[in-house]
């Protein structure tokens, strides 16, 4: 083994193995992260414990962790597994509320902004028909906010009042920042601080997120990556080291 690969294990290591865990237990779905870290740690994942994770190049292609092509997958079939609750996103947020609410789109008041964004893009679409996770770098209170400006993906609260029809495929396993983990698993499904990144104390998320995180006793710490996770990261995945310029702390 690579003596890298024995070395201290970093924030974007833990940020990668707490995105890899998103897709654990999810069996064949297609995995669609967005990002640097969610990217490795969907690979990872597809190396480890989920096999039957499908991966593409973004565009009609199966592809292996490798990069090789696997299979084929036209716009018909993608389709079918978007619409189907047969994937499973990892996008980021510009701003996410308590309920998971996500904006992409604009800062400020809509029909005004003081800063125009992405767009709502798919974000509707993604979030009502399939599993959605979330991956935000640089948690602050100007990401985790009290109320979106635009609410671009579905949240808990909104998907709820919308109806069954619109709550059949909703769901959001997994927030990962760069202090944590998050989830919903509370009462009224608003969030959750799940876990803590080694270094990270709760102080310091509480500090950094504009509203009230329910912290549960007994909290954890986000795990190690096993020696031979750690040398897939380091030398077969991400050798370049992206992981590390996505997350600076």
């Amino acid at each position: 083994m690579n003596p890298s690969a024995t070395g201290p294990v970093t924030r974007a290591e833990h940020c990668v193995i707490a995105c890899a865990e998103a897709w654990r237990c999810d069996g064949e779905v297609l995995a669609s992260p967005m990002g640097a870290v969610p990217s490795v740690g969907a690979r990872l994942a597809r190396l480890t414990f989920a096999p039957d994770l499908l991966l593409t190049d973004g565009e009609a292609t199966l592809v292996g962790p490798d990069g090789e092509a696997e299979g084929w997958l036209p716009y018909r079939a993608h389709l079918a597994l978007v619409t189907g609750g047969r994937r499973h996103v990892m996008m980021g947020a510009s701003q996410i509320d308590r309920f998971g609410n996500q904006n992409i789109s604009c800062v400020g008041d809509w029909e005004r902004p003081s800063r125009q964004l992405l767009g709502v893009r798919g974000a509707p679409v993604n979030t009502l028909n399939n599993p959605v996770s979330y991956w935000i770098p640089r948690h602050s209170a100007r990401v985790f906010v009290e109320r979106v400006d635009m609410v671009c993906g579905v949240g808990y609260d909104r998907a709820r009042s919308a109806g069954p029809s619109a709550a059949r495929f909703h769901r959001i396993p997994r927030v990962v920042s760069d202090l944590g983990v998050f989830d919903f698993a509370t009462p009224d499904r608003s969030m959750r601080l799940a876990a803590l990144h080694p270094g990270v104390t709760v102080a310091e998320v509480r500090e950094a997120t504009g509203f009230a995180l329910t912290v549960p006793a007994g909290l954890p710490y986000t795990r190690d990556p096993t020696p031979a996770e750690l040398a897939l990261i380091r030398e077969v995945i991400d050798p370049s080291g992206t992981r590390d310029r996505e997350v600076r702390r």
